[in-house]
């Protein structure tokens, strides 16, 4: 599924920056179409990346570049490929060459998901329904980004990573699911300590050794962290807390601790910046279902921020409706599914009107009553070339669109 094909965003994109513009925002959370993009190692096609990120450099929007986001071009094949994190440290590396002063970037969206998604619950990728499957496409998911994360330093020294990692909980039923819930409430952890470079816990040690990780690979992670580079992006929905039976089957819980519990027990875990990177609700029925969480969202933001958390950024996803959201992308149906701050017609929702009042009241106010003061991000404008311009330097300061170089097919 192409859910940019779907959203119409390939058709109107300059429309969409031009909503952005209108919201007020400075930071963007975005990403080129990768099945697009990447056509075979050392083979890219920039021509849609060239015209949008172009366009918002010119506008002075900084993006986070989200470069993976669920799924992989045909003929990577899935991530229980050994080959994808040496293969997509190489895109990411070009990527970074190519566009040099983008600063912000999360290589591999919700790695935990990503790998729960295609290899455990047999829904994306992969489609695997076992351990070894799932250990699997986590051990390279996570190498893939932690190596991407150093090709691009590579290139800028001063990149910022932000990690959008789903924060789950897993609440017993009865007694008897006490022990099911809590590997669970461990294994939630396991992308995020593999990434930081922390020691997983000994039930999960075990766990990812008895299902086809090696020491070797274990140490890897250990020795490879850029921990210090990084901003801990937490998303948070209404389906992120579950229920545990004493079999080990999940259900939705809906919201009972919420983001600022939970978002807590990460920051006690890893000591870094936060940044609420994901989170929306439908518009229902009466037509104020998104912006009554929208609120409460941006009430659990601020508590986190008050109890002396780095909190330094929120997310609404996304811009406009998806499509088959619904349905996690799992069926083709068709379905638009009301989360955006715009529709697909690009109208503004009452979740959007909401949003940009939020921007416009709050966005001098934080900066300044914050334990952290400022982030050192370069905007777009700002950006001083402080490496020599390889052979592909996309364009001179007055174009708008870059040549097409040798490496696009």
């Amino acid at each position: 599924m192409d859910e940019l094909e779907k959203c119409g965003h390939y058709r109107y994109w300059k429309t969409d920056f031009d909503l952005i513009e209108e919201l007020g925002l400075k930071v963007l959370r975005y990403g080129p179409p990768l099945h697009r993009t990447w056509l075979a190692p050392g083979r890219y096609d920039w021509e849609f990346s060239d015209l949008v990120f172009n366009d918002l450099r010119h506008r002075n929007i900084a993006s986070i570049v989200d470069l993976c986001h669920f799924g992989v071009p045909d003929w990577v094949g899935n991530f229980q490929n050994p080959d994808f994190p040496a293969l997509f440290a190489d895109y990411a590396g070009a990527f970074a060459r190519r566009y040099p002063w983008i600063q912000l970037y999360t290589p591999i969206n919700e790695m935990s998901i990503c790998a729960l998604f295609s290899a455990l619950y047999g829904w994306w990728n992969e489609q695997t329904t076992t351990d070894q499957g799932y250990v699997t496409a986590l051990k390279h998911i996570v190498k893939a980004n932690v190596l991407a994360m150093h090709a691009i330093l590579k290139v800028r020294p001063d990149a910022l990573f932000v990690q959008s990692e789903s924060t789950e909980y897993f609440h017993a039923e009865r007694p008897a699911a006490i022990g099911p819930a809590e590997k669970f409430n461990a294994r939630r952890f396991l992308s995020l300590d593999l990434n930081y470079g922390r020691r997983v816990d000994s039930e999960m040690y075990e766990y990812l050794l008895d299902n086809g990780m090696t020491r070797e690979e274990y140490h890897f992670f250990l020795q490879n962290n850029l921990k210090h580079h990084c901003i801990m992006g937490n998303d948070y929905y209404e389906t992120n807390e579950h229920y545990v039976s004493p079999d080990g089957l999940t259900r939705s819980a809906g919201e009972i601790f919420g983001y600022a519990v939970i978002t807590h027990q990460y920051y006690n875990r890893y000591r870094l910046p936060v940044m609420h990177t994901e989170t929306n609700m439908c518009q229902g029925p009466r037509g104020d279902e998104a912006v009554n969480w929208l609120r409460k969202e941006w009430a659990n933001v601020l508590r986190v921020r008050n109890n002396g958390v780095p909190l330094v950024g929120f997310t609404w996803y996304s811009l406009t409706d998806q499509v088959d959201w619904d349905t996690a992308l799992r069926e083709n149906n068709g379905n638009v599914n009301a989360l955006g701050l715009y529709d697909l017609d690009r109208k503004i929702r009452p979740v959007g009107l909401a949003y940009k009042e939020l921007v416009r009241d709050w966005m001098e106010v934080l900066p300044t009553q914050s334990v952290c003061l400022q982030v050192p991000i370069v905007m777009p404008h700002e950006f001083q070339r402080h490496i020599e311009p390889y052979s592909g330097w996309p364009f001179e300061e007055n174009q708008t669109l870059a040549p097409n170089t040798e490496e696009r097919e």
